[in-house]
């Protein structure tokens, strides 16, 4: 099923589905290669009604566009259209080198005007078929960098890039996008594709 529009807008049953297509569309255009991103997913009509001094920080205040593209990837009006309570992503500041994805989304605590966030990353990845050879020793706690370097000189190895989103009340939802399938006709979606990573992202949510 082609996850597009005739005008390149993703079509989607879901504003979250909507933005974490509009996030892996914006990541595709960024190429491979790319450190990973955080964005903030935020409910356009309310943040300019309850708090419009950080819309216009975050280049949404006044007027119908969404800012000056850079940081809303789409660079649309999030908050009209037939879609009701759309979303739009606001891309964060870079993430600090060197330091786990966990250990970083730890240090993470959004507003209240916030509705929600996304992260897209890119992955090696074994297909199924590959999973049963992974040497023993490798699948131990503790062994994480040793099962990375293996995973890389895998010849079976894919490379996959990953927009997970979650929202405040529990909505999830990921888009991957394998390299060697770069099209957004090839994109998959489902709430549950990256368990792990949604909840450390639904973890910035938690009081």
């Amino acid at each position: 099923m082609d996850n597009i529009t005739d005008d390149g807008t993703p079509l989607a049953a879901s504003p979250l589905t909507r933005a974490v297509l509009e996030i892996d569309e914006y990541a595709a255009g960024l190429g491979w290669d790319q450190p990973a991103r955080l964005f903030a997913l935020v409910d356009t009509d309310r943040l300019r009604t309850e708090e419009p001094v950080l819309a216009d920080r975050l280049g949404l205040g006044g007027g119908s566009g969404g800012g000056d593209g850079q940081d809303d990837p789409a660079g649309r009006d999030g908050g009209s259209g037939a879609a009701p309570a759309a979303l739009t992503p606001v891309e964060q500041d870079e993430l600090p080198a060197g330091v786990p994805l966990d250990e970083f989304l730890g240090t993470i605590a959004w507003p209240d005007a916030v509705a929600g966030c996304a992260m897209t990353v890119e992955r090696l990845m074994l297909p199924p078929s590959a999973e049963t050879s992974v040497p023993r020793e490798l699948q131990e706690e503790g062994a994480e960098e040793r099962l990375a370097r293996w995973v890389a000189e895998h010849p079976e190895r894919r490379e996959v890039r990953m927009t997970v989103a979650v929202l405040r009340d529990g909505a999830r939802e990921t888009a991957l996008r394998l390299r060697e399938k770069d099209s957004p006709t090839e994109v998959l979606t489902g709430p549950d594709l990256v368990p792990g990573l949604a909840e450390a992202l639904a973890g910035t949510f938690a009081d």
